[in-house]
């Protein structure tokens, strides 16, 4: 065991935390505030590009906090589906924090001290989450990051955002106690240990009825992940500020879903075991329906973030779906998508909120020839819808091709049209919108003199679209770690 590695995994977990409290000092002080919210990004950053080495090497660092009970300690490990998550939330954040800068100031938003603490101790949780050794360990990050995340979700104080708030907490706090604590409670009595581990805890031991029970805990437990019926608490969050919408669909919350799903299907549950049971083939199912549905209900919406909302839902099942093909390829296309979503997800949230703070428009019939106004923001997300789609040059070109590759490797035919339909229907609610910003006449309003947002929200978006399309054409690392997590074992 390398023990810098180790004092690194530490370093990333505590590191937000410490920041939080050097905000929470500097409240008098924004130009200070936003300064050690930046540097501490940049630092979480530096902190996990540093792992990076050691984990692509094939080792998985290690780090037991605490013991709670015999056989039950708060562990964290770096394997590779861990490390790929962990890159994408420390390399978010900072562009993030620039966005916020520009968003809450240009929107002389209030308590933005408040939203700065909230935000640093999200992304510790996060770290918690990829890092995670077993599954106490995850439950209790998973716990602790949708806590911190409600006050940003009720940011505005007003009535709309306080039931936002409920909704939100509601489902969420319901769905993980009444679902995932039970299920891990009985992943426990079954094995005897919580520890995550290549081909899976539960192999041997469960079978039939009870692991489509077992599974059906897990899937509805995790309602970070969205799954109809449980999705309702996402397009609810809409009324926060658009950097809390970022983090919630880009950087931390809906990423925690996905990623956890991934990671108790292959090492909990084991691809062997799924594949020997028709328990699981319901999940396939669910998750193909959740695609098209939440992508006919997009297009249905007029507000842009609402639509862009029910567009995560569906993006989020792809995963879902992805890792439910049970075939090598799949389940690669499954890790890379958690990246490729976020940083195309992530810009067009930018492109939205940018939209909002130069433009104050909301919809998406009132954004005829606003490319001409808002060159930069309408390329950034053109860049960004693109990537959703599927198409090339961009990321999710990338994840859809292997989603595709798995879906006929494992001769799921179901898959398949549900990945070609979804992708029509995300072209539906996308192209519109891109070519009414550039191809159609303003209407003739005051509302028509502004021009592009504050620099540091032009930055941070075009940073992120510039990233969308850097992983089409560098994905090696993300592709190695993707590849790396069949058959890998954490310690």
């Amino acid at each position: 065991m390398n023990l810098a590695s180790e004092q690194l995994i530490l370093v990333a977990i505590l590191l937000p935390l410490i920041a939080a409290v050097f905000i929470a000092f500097t409240d008098k002080k924004p130009n200070l505030r936003e300064g050690v919210s930046l540097v501490a990004s940049l630092s979480l950053l530096a902190t996990v590009l540093s792992l990076l080495p050691t984990v692509l090497a094939g080792e998985q660092p290690f780090v037991i906090l605490l013991e709670i009970a015999p056989g039950l300690p708060i562990k964290f490990v770096l394997e590779p589906l861990g490390m790929l998550f962990a890159c994408v939330a420390a390399l978010l954040w900072p562009v993030n924090t620039l966005y916020s800068i520009g968003y809450m100031r240009g929107n002389k938003e209030n308590h933005q001290t408040r939203f700065y603490i909230c935000f640093a101790i999200a992304l510790s949780s996060t770290m918690g989450i990829a890092m995670a050794g077993n599954l106490l360990t995850l439950f209790i990050c998973y716990e602790i990051l949708t806590l911190s995340t409600y006050p940003l979700v009720t940011h505005k104080g007003n009535a709309e955002a306080r039931q936002a708030g409920r909704v939100y907490l509601g489902i969420l706090l319901g769905t993980s106690i009444g679902f995932f604590l039970l299920a891990i409670l009985w992943t426990w009595h079954l094995t005897g240990t919580l520890d995550f581990k290549a081909g899976g805890i539960l192999s041997g031991k469960v079978a039939g009825p009870e692991l489509s029970i077992l599974l059906l805990l897990y899937m509805y437990g995790i309602g970070k992940a969205a799954l109809m019926p449980i999705h309702r608490w996402l397009p609810a969050a809409m009324v926060a500020p658009t950097p809390v919408s970022a983090l919630l669909h880009a950087v931390a919350v809906v990423k925690a879903g996905v990623f956890s799903v991934v990671k108790i299907v292959v090492y909990i549950f084991g691809l062997d075991t799924l594949q020997s049971s028709a328990g699981a083939d319901w999940v396939l199912l669910l998750a193909g329906f959740t695609i098209l549905l939440a992508s006919i209900i997009a297009l249905r919406q007029d507000n842009l973030k609402r639509r862009l909302a029910y567009s995560t839902i569906s993006q989020l099942s792809y995963v879902i779906l992805a890792v439910f093909i049970l075939a090598p390829l799949s389940t690669v296309a499954a890790a890379l998508h958690i990246a490729a979503h976020a940083f195309g997800k992530i810009t067009l949230f930018f492109a939205a909120g940018s939209i909002y703070t130069a433009a104050h428009k909301t919809n998406i019939s009132q954004l005829n020839g606003i490319g001409y106004r808002m060159p930069w923001t309408m390329a950034a997300f053109s860049i960004g819808a693109i990537s959703m789609i599927g198409l090339p040059p961009t990321a999710g070109f990338l994840s859809k091709w292997y989603m595709l590759m798995g879906a006929f490797q494992a001769e799921q035919v179901i898959a398949v049209l549900v990945i070609i339909a979804s992708t029509l229907l995300n072209a539906a609610y996308f192209i519109p919108i891109i070519y009414a910003a550039w191809f159609k006449q303003p209407e003739m309003s005051s509302g028509n003199e502004h021009g592009e947002s504050p620099w540091p929200i032009v930055m941070a978006l075009m940073i992120t679209a510039s990233l969308t399309l850097l992983l089409f054409f560098f994905p090696d690392v993300p592709l190695q770690l993707a590849t790396s997590l069949i058959g890998e074992n954490p310690q």
